[in-house]
């Protein structure tokens, strides 16, 4: 499947594990060596605790293990390079970027929900890095390979490599949801594929801007989430959202099966706009008083409306929380939640629009709350349902992947992938690659689940393209 990028000649391609047929090629990973894994074990417990993503991330993988459910956890992608690869300069390459970024100096012990306690190495120099030879592999040996890298309760839940090809190399990297948001991409490109060229032309490596801590910015979020009570703005608009929708967070309209069944995940990318669509689309949302992000999401409700015929929408989405252009530089999991509420007009994309954007712009502070605080605040909600789903929206041409993200796929066959394991839930990301936008919808692999995505995707282009005709007007309502 692919991702485009219209005028830009720019692709992506996405997929699973399953799908991933790297080619004839000699095998090389770079794992940590024993003595770094032994320096791992011995890392003491420090007091910055988890992000609320991670913790999230960690009760998600040991709620599932324990209902017997194999966790979708692994985020992957490779690029091409021409020649054949000098190990040794990738090496260093590759360990300077780990010492680097202070994510991967920690791991977490799961005592239960509430209480994961983070170890940290403190010298980033015990990292040490060393390939591993595995030779040619099949494609059965290739996706296990792949699948063996540890799970996130031990801290080395990452692997990097390449694949010897005659004329070029495919490097990859795998590395575990609890390090990486989408700022993997442009740590990746710049800091290996940029150095590594540098140095194999005898050049001086590349000087990188200083990274921020991580650790720094759990505390921070941790802190201010605690400092909040039920008399707190941020808390009273979570529960009046919470509360509007039954007490619970938003659900997908149609039905997903039953995911008490090992089923695993899939993906599909539905493809919305042309280039000629999204700068007609764009324009719309300007006339409405709404940016694309607002556009979109009124989007996503009227395709609600459309196939539910509720005149309320309620939608959450990730954003990243970053705040400082050393943040920018920085590789862990920056993410908050903010949920927003949309009364839809059938009638009127603009109406709409105008609504949408004005709740996600009230609601924007609630994305340093997370709604695990407000739950043990607020005990009479309900956490989420198997149905539950969330929306996000990435622009390739804004931070912090618009730095890298063009000389990163001009040419280089990039891909990325899924582990194909059980999602953690029904997950769709709305993808502006230059010119074109798609939606890429994560789902669980049962039929039920397909056929009710296909319907869903079929909906919601129908709306972007009504809207971007500028002759948005609801259809019948079908259930």
């Amino acid at each position: 499947m692919i991702i485009g990028g219209g005028s830009a000649d720019v692709t992506l391609g996405v997929g699973i594990v399953h799908d991933w047929e790297p080619g004839d090629g000699s095998v090389v990973t770079w794992q940590p060596t024993p003595g770094s894994l032994t320096k791992a074990r011995q890392a003491p417990v420090v007091a910055a605790p988890p992000s609320s993503m991670q913790a999230g991330h960690l009760r998600g993988y040991v709620e599932f293990g324990e209902r017997g459910l194999d966790y979708s956890r692994l985020v992957m992608g490779s690029w091409e390079i021409p020649g054949k690869c000098d190990i040794r300069t990738m090496t260093h390459v590759i360990n300077t970027h780990m010492r680097r970024h202070e994510t991967y100096r920690s791991w977490f012990e799961y005592k239960d929900a509430k209480n994961i306690l983070r170890h940290k190495i403190q010298n980033p120099r015990d990292i040490q890095l060393a390939p591993v030879q595995h030779g040619q592999l099949t494609q059965p040996e290739w996706r296990d390979l792949v699948l063996s890298t540890p799970n996130p309760l031990q801290w080395d839940c990452f692997r990097f490599g390449l694949i010897q090809h005659e004329n070029h190399c495919t490097l990859f990297a795998i590395v575990d949801h609890l390090h990486c948001d989408p700022a993997l991409v442009s740590s990746l490109y710049v800091e290996i594929l940029t150095n590594y060229n540098a140095l194999v032309a005898g050049k001086p490596p590349v000087v990188m801007p200083a990274t921020a801590s991580h650790e720094d910015f759990c505390t921070r979020e941790r802190q201010t989430a605690e400092s909040m009570t039920l008399d707190s703005p941020e808390v009273r608009k979570w529960i009046a959202f919470a509360e509007a929708n039954g007490g619970v967070m938003p659900d997908f309209p149609l039905p997903l099966g039953d995911q008490s069944l090992p089923c695993g995940g899939d993906m599909m990318v539905v493809p919305l706009m042309d280039p000629e669509q999204t700068a007609r689309f764009e324009d719309g949302c300007v006339a409405a008083g709404a940016r694309f992000s607002g556009g979109l999401f009124a989007c996503a409700a009227l395709a609600h409306y459309e196939l539910t015929g509720q005149e309320t929408y309620y939608g959450l989405t990730p954003v990243d929380k970053r705040s400082s252009p050393d943040e920018y530089m920085t590789m862990g999991w920056f993410t908050g939640i903010i949920p927003f509420t949309v009364p839809v007009d059938p009638n009127s994309f603009e109406e709409t629009a105008r609504a949408t954007q004005a709740s996600f712009d009230d609601n924007i502070d609630l994305a340093n709350v997370p709604y695990d605080r407000v739950l043990e605040l607020a005990p009479w909600l309900n956490r989420f349902g198997s149905q539950f789903t969330m929306m996000n929206y990435m622009d390739a041409g804004l931070p912090p992947l618009s730095a890298v993200v063009a000389t990163a796929l001009k040419g280089s066959n990039a891909t990325a992938y899924n582990d194909g394991r059980s999602p953690a839930y029904m997950y769709m990301s709305v993808i502006r690659l230059f010119d074109e936008v798609s939606l890429m919808i994560s789902f669980p692999n049962n039929p039920i689940a397909r056929e009710s995505l296909t319907r869903y995707g079929q909906v919601i282009k129908s709306v972007f393209e009504r809207v971007a005709a500028g002759r948005y007007a609801s259809t019948s309502v079908s259930r």
